[in-house]
C-alpha cells in the first residue's frame, strides 16, 4: 500500500476487560437475532495437549476448582479474573482470553459463571490450572481456522456490548485491535478512519462485514465495488482513504 499512514499505532486492547444508511450489506445471520446468540456458534471437537495426567476428567475438582476464584460470590469477576490469567500464565488482554471465554459461552465481559464454568471445562476437559495450559497451544491454533475465528469474531460483538444494542467506538475499536490489528495491513488506517468519523459505535451490520472487507478486499482497495451494497461506513472508509495523495 502507498497511502500515506498517518498514525500507525494501533489501538490499546481493553485491559483487564477480555478477561478485554443508504446502502446496507447483510450477511448471513447479520440482522434479526436474540440478544443472546452467542451461544449458536458451532465449535469444533476439542483437540490439543494429552491431559498431564492420566486420570480421567472430574467435574468435582473442575467445580472445585471455580471455587478458589468465585468464593462466596459464585462467579469469578474482574479481580478474580486477573488471578486466573496469573495463573495460567496469560495476560488478561491476550486474545486467549477471548477464545477461552468463547469455549465457556460467557455471556458478560470479565465473568464467567458457575454454569459457564463447568459447561466450557467440561468440553475442554480441564479440571485444573494444569490441563488448561497443557491446551493454550490448541486453544491459539484454532485462531488460524477460518471458520473458527469467524465464529469467534462474531461472538465478540455480543460479548463486548453489555446491554446496548451497538458497540460504543472505543470498545468497538479496542476489539478490532485485538482480533484484526495483526492480521489485517488496512487496520491502522481503518482506525484512523473511525478516530475522526462522526460514528460513535457500530452496529453488528458492520462489525460483520468489516471482518468480510478485510478478507476479500485487497490492500490498495482495487477491487471494492461501490454498488455492493457494503455499509456505508465502509463506503465511507474507501473515500476517505481514496482521497489522500499518494508517498
Amino acid at each position: 500500500m502507498d497511502k500515506v499512514v498517518r498514525n500507525t499505532q494501533l489501538a490499546k486492547p481493553i485491559k483487564g476487560s477480555v478477561m478485554p444508511v443508504k446502502k446496507k450489506r447483510k450477511l448471513p445471520d447479520a440482522e434479526d437475532e436474540p440478544r443472546c446468540k452467542i451461544t449458536n456458534f458451532t465449535r469444533p471437537p476439542i483437540r490439543g495437549a494429552r491431559p498431564t495426567s492420566d486420570k480421567l476428567f472430574s467435574g468435582k475438582k473442575c467445580l472445585a476448582w471455580f471455587h478458589e476464584y468465585a468464593g462466596a460470590d459464585k462467579v469469578v469477576g474482574p479481580e478474580a479474573m486477573e488471578k486466573f490469567c496469573e495463573d495460567i500464565g496469560v495476560e488478561p488482554e491476550n486474545i486467549i482470553m477471548l477464545v477461552i471465554a468463547w469455549h465457556l459461552e460467557a455471556a458478560n465481559m470479565g465473568f464467567f459463571t458457575k454454569d459457564e464454568w463447568l459447561r466450557g471445562m467440561t468440553l475442554l476437559q480441564c479440571d485444573c490450572t494444569e490441563r488448561l495450559q497443557s491446551k493454550l497451544d490448541y486453544l491459539r491454533s484454532e485462531l488460524n481456522d477460518s471458520v473458527v475465528f469467524k465464529n469467534i469474531y462474531r461472538y465478540a460483538f455480543d460479548f463486548s456490548r453489555k446491554d446496548q444494542r451497538s458497540l460504543d467506538m472505543d470498545t468497538a475499536k479496542s476489539m478490532l485491535a485485538l482480533l484484526l490489528g495483526r492480521s489485517w495491513p488496512l487496520f491502522p488506517v481503518f482506525q484512523q478512519f473511525l478516530e475522526q468519523s462522526k460514528y460513535k459505535g457500530m452496529n453488528k451490520d458492520q462489525w460483520y462485514n468489516v471482518l468480510e472487507f478485510s478478507r476479500t478486499i485487497k490492500t490498495d482497495l482495487s477491487n471494492y465495488d461501490e454498488d455492493g451494497a457494503w455499509p456505508v461506513l465502509l463506503d465511507e472508509f474507501v473515500e476517505w482513504q481514496k482521497a489522500w495523495p499518494t508517498s
